[in-house]
C-alpha cells in the first residue's frame, strides 16, 4: 500500500498567499476596532443565520468528524493518514491555546464594553477573554489546508473552494463579535503553516509507515 497522494496545491496556496499579503496590510494599516466595525456592522437577518452556521466549520467536533469520514476511503485507511490527520488537527490547536492564555487579550464584547452599535445575538457565543489568536480560524485552516493537499490532480482546482470555506470561518468570527482581524489573521497562518510542516515531515519519513517496494 502506498501513502495517500499529496501536493502543494496552488489552487489553495496562492489564494492563501494573497490573503497573507492583503490581511497583513489591513492589520498594520487600520485600527483593529475600525476593521471589526466594518465586518460586524454589515449585517442582515440572512447573514446572521449563515455566519452562525458557517462558524461551526471551525469547531473541533466538525473537524474530527470530517477527518474520520475520510477513513471510509481505502487509500486513507493507514497509519500515515491517521497520524497526519491527528497531528494537523491537534498540534496547531495546542499552540493556539498556549498563545491565547499567554496573551489573554480581550474580545470585542469586552473591548467595546457593550457599545450601542455592536451587533450581536443571545444565541451567539458571549466570550470576553483569550481573543488572540482565533482557535476556530486555526482549526478551519488546518482542516481545509490538509484536505487541499490531499486532492489529486483531477480535483486540485477544488482547493479554491476549500480556501473560501476557511476564509469564511475567519470572517464569521468577526461577524459574530468574538474576534478581531489580527486574531483570525494569525490563526490562519498558524493553521496553514503547521499543517504544511506536518505533511512535509510525514512525507519525508513516510517509510516509517510503508514498506519500500
Amino acid at each position: 500500500m502506498q501513502k495517500p497522494y499529496t501536493s502543494y496545491n496552488p489552487y489553495f496556496l496562492i489564494p492563501f498567499l494573497l490573503w497573507v499579503i492583503t490581511g497583513g496590510i489591513l492589520v498594520f494599516s487600520f485600527d483593529k476596532g475600525e476593521v471589526f466595525r466594518w465586518v460586524n456592522m454589515a449585517h442582515s437577518s440572512a447573514l446572521d443565520v449563515l455566519m452562525f452556521r458557517g462558524t461551526m466549520l471551525g469547531e473541533g467536533m466538525v473537524i474530527t468528524l470530517v477527518l474520520l469520514m475520510l477513513l471510509g476511503m481505502r487509500m486513507y485507511r493507514n497509519w500515515w493518514y491517521f497520524t497526519a490527520a491527528l497531528l494537523c488537527g491537534i498540534l496547531p490547536s495546542i499552540i493556539t491555546q498556549i498563545v491565547k492564555h499567554q496573551v489573554n487579550a480581550p474580545r470585542p464584547l469586552k473591548f467595546f464594553s457593550g457599545a450601542s452599535w455592536l451587533h450581536t445575538s443571545a444565541d451567539w457565543p458571549q466570550l470576553m477573554e483569550n481573543s488572540f489568536p482565533s482557535g476556530h480560524t486555526t482549526g478551519a485552516f488546518c482542516m481545509f489546508t490538509f484536505l487541499a493537499l490531499l486532492l489529486t490532480p483531477k480535483y486540485r482546482h477544488w482547493g479554491v473552494i476549500l480556501f473560501a470555506l476557511a476564509l469564511l470561518v475567519a470572517y464569521t468570527r468577526m461577524y459574530l463579535a468574538v474576534h478581531f482581524l489580527a486574531d483570525v489573521y494569525v490563526g490562519s497562518i498558524i493553521g496553514t503553516g503547521f499543517t504544511l510542516l506536518v505533511v512535509a515531515l510525514m512525507n519525508k519519513y513516510s517509510n516509517i509507515f510503508f514498506k519500500k517496494a
